[in-house]
C-alpha cells in the first residue's frame, strides 16, 4: 500500500488524509501541537462560500492608517522594523484594488461552489460530525455601513454564486438573535451558509482516519522535508521517516518547509482573536457584525456562544495579545444584550495562513511526490475538505483538476 504522511492537523491536513484514504493510500499526519491544534481550534467555523471573498479590496486604503496607528484596530500590522513583514503589506496592499479583487474572486468562486458538497461526503462517508444549515443575521448600526456588504455580495454573485441576502425587520431579526441590542438598526439575512464548531469537526475526522488505519502522531514537529525521487522526512526527535508521498498542510508554518521545495509565495500569520460568552437568551443563528470585524457563532456542544474577529499580522509563534480580545469586546458589547461581559472562557490566538494575492497553495512542489496544501487565509476551515479531496485526486490519478490550477504553489 503507498505510504502518505500529512504534515498538519488542522482541517485541511486531516481533509486530505481522509481523501487520500478513499484513494487506498496507508497515511499517517504529524503535528507538532495536536488536532486543531493551529487555526482551526478557535475558528468562527463557517462554512460561507458566500462571504469566502478576496481579503484585500480596496477599502483597506482608507483603513490603512488606522491598522497602523491605532493598535486597538480590527486590522493590525505592529510598527516594527521587519522587512519580511513589510514586502508582504506591500504585495497584499497592491492588490487592494476592484481589478484584483474580481481576479482573486473568478478563481475562488469554482471552489467556493464545491466546498459544502465535500463536507456532506465527509459526514456521508462516516465522520461523526455535523453542519448546521442556518442563515447569517447580520447588524447594522445604521442604513450607510450596509452598503459595503451589498457590494460585497454583488461581486460574488456576479461572478456565479447564489448568495440570498434580504433584509429583515427588527422583530424578524431579534426573533433570530433576541441579543442585538437597541444600537443595531439594521438588519440582513445571508442564506445558503452553514457553521460548525472546528475542533469537535476536525477531532471526528481524525477518529475517522484512525477507525481506518491511520495514524495521527502529534507532539512531534516536521523540521525539515527532502526528496528526489522518495521524499524524507526529519523529525524533532532526531528521526527520520520516509514516505511514498508528503503533504505539507502547516498553514503559518507553511514556508518554513516548502520554501526550499520551490514555494516561494510569502505565507504571513493573520491571526485572529476568539472567545466564548454566556448569553442569557439562547442564540441558534451566527451573526454578523461587518462594521466591527466580528463574527460570532453558536457553540452547542460548549453550551454558549464564540466571538471571533481580527486580523493582525505578527510572527505565528509570537505571544498571545490579551488586548485584541478586549478590543473585540469594546467593539462589539454595544451592540448586544443580555451578555456577562466578565465571563470570558476559551479565549485563544490562531495564526491563519494569508498569501499575498489571497489565493492558497495546492498541488505539486519543485520535488518529486510533496505538495503543499495551505495558504487559505481565512478560509481553511470552509475550504479544506473540497481543497484536501481535490489534491488527494490529483496525487492519486496525476490528474489537476482546473479548479486548482490558480493555486499551483509554484507560481
Amino acid at each position: 500500500m503507498t505510504h502518505a504522511i500529512v504534515v498538519g492537523a488542522g482541517m485541511t491536513g486531516l481533509s486530505t488524509a481522509w481523501y487520500l484514504q478513499e484513494h487506498g493510500y496507508d497515511v499517517e499526519v504529524i503535528d507538532k501541537v495536536g488536532v486543531a491544534g493551529g487555526a482551526s481550534w478557535g475558528n468562527a467555523g463557517w462554512l460561507a462560500p458566500g462571504k469566502t471573498i478576496p481579503l484585500a479590496n480596496s477599502s483597506l486604503w482608507s483603513y490603512g492608517p488606522t491598522a497602523l496607528l491605532d493598535k486597538d484596530a480590527a486590522l493590525s500590522v505592529p510598527p516594527r522594523i521587519d522587512p519580511k513583514l513589510w514586502s508582504f503589506v506591500a504585495q497584499f496592499m497592491a492588490r487592494a484594488n476592484r481589478r484584483a479583487w474580481d481576479k482573486t474572486m473568478a478563481a475562488l468562486t469554482p471552489i467556493d461552489k464545491a466546498a459544502l458538497a465535500a463536507y456532506d461526503e465527509l459526514v456521508d462517508g462516516g465522520v461523526d460530525a455535523v453542519t448546521h444549515e442556518e442563515p447569517i443575521i447580520a447588524g447594522f448600526e445604521n442604513d450607510k455601513e450596509v452598503a459595503g456588504v451589498i457590494d460585497e455580495i454583488a461581486g460574488v454573485v456576479r461572478h456565479g454564486q447564489d448568495v440570498p441576502f434580504e433584509e429583515l425587520t427588527r422583530a424578524e431579526a431579534t426573533r433570530y438573535a433576541p441579543i442585538f441590542s437597541e444600537r443595531v438598526e439594521s438588519f440582513y439575512k445571508i442564506g445558503g451558509q452553514r457553521f460548525i464548531e472546528p475542533q469537535y469537526f476536525c477531532q471526528a475526522i481524525a477518529e475517522a482516519v484512525t477507525a481506518r488505519g491511520g495514524v495521527i502522531t502529534t507532539g512531534v514537529e516536521v523540521t525539515d522535508v527532502q526528496s528526489t525521487r522518495q521524499p524524507i522526512l526529519q523529525l524533532s526527535t532526531g528521526e527520520w521517516k520516509t514516505a511514498d508521498v508528503v503533504v505539507i498542510a502547516t498553514g503559518a508554518w507553511l514556508s518554513g518547509l516548502a520554501k526550499s521545495l520551490g514555494v516561494r509565495t510569502m505565507v504571513q500569520a493573520g491571526r485572529g482573536y476568539s472567545f466564548t460568552v454566556k448569553p442569557e437568551a439562547e442564540t441558534k443563528y451566527p451573526i454578523y457584525l461587518p462594521e466591527k470585524r466580528v463574527a460570532c457563532t453558536p457553540a452547542p456542544t460548549r453550551g454558549r456562544f464564540q466571538i471571533a474577529g481580527t486580523m493582525e499580522f505578527r510572527g505565528p509563534d509570537e505571544p498571545f495579545q490579551p488586548r485584541r480580545i478586549e478590543s473585540i469586546i469594546d467593539v462589539t458589547a454595544p451592540m448586544f444584550t443580555g451578555i456577562d461581559w466578565d465571563d470570558i472562557e476559551d479565549a485563544w490566538v490562531g495564526s491563519r495562513p494569508v498569501t499575498p494575492d489571497g489565493l492558497p497553495l495546492i498541488g505539486r512542489t519543485q520535488v518529486p511526490n510533496v505538495y503543499t496544501c495551505g495558504g487559505h487565509g481565512m478560509w481553511g476551515v470552509v475550504l479544506g475538505p473540497i481543497s484536501g479531496k481535490l489534491l488527494a485526486t490529483q496525487i492519486a490519478t496525476g490528474e489537476t483538476d482546473p479548479i486548482l490550477t490558480p493555486f499551483d504553489p509554484l507560481r
